[in-house]
C-alpha cells in the first residue's frame, strides 16, 4: 500500500468529505478511498444488467420514426 498526502483541498470540498465520512460512519482517510474507489474502479456490470438497462433507456426515450436521412444528418452534424 501507498501512502499520498493531498494539498491545497478547497474547504467545500474537505467540508463535504467530512460530512459524507459521518454520515457513512467512516474516518476521512476511509472516505477519500471510497471516493476514490467509486470514480476510478470500473464496476462489473452482467451481460443481463446491462440489457435491463437498456431496455429501461430504450422504453423511456419517446418513440419516433427516423428515416436513413434523418441519421445521415445527425451523424453529420
Amino acid at each position: 500500500m501507498t501512502s499520498i498526502t493531498v494539498k491545497n483541498i478547497p474547504d467545500d470540498i474537505y467540508h463535504s468529505l467530512k460530512f459524507a465520512a459521518k454520515a457513512h460512519h467512516r474516518s476521512l482517510n476511509s472516505e477519500i478511498l471510497a471516493c476514490l474507489e467509486k470514480m476510478l474502479l470500473p464496476t462489473r456490470v452482467t451481460s443481463d444488467e446491462r440489457l435491463i438497462r437498456a431496455r429501461r433507456l430504450r422504453d423511456s426515450l419517446v418513440q419516433t420514426q427516423f428515416s436513413a436521412k434523418d441519421i445521415d444528418n445527425a451523424i453529420e452534424h
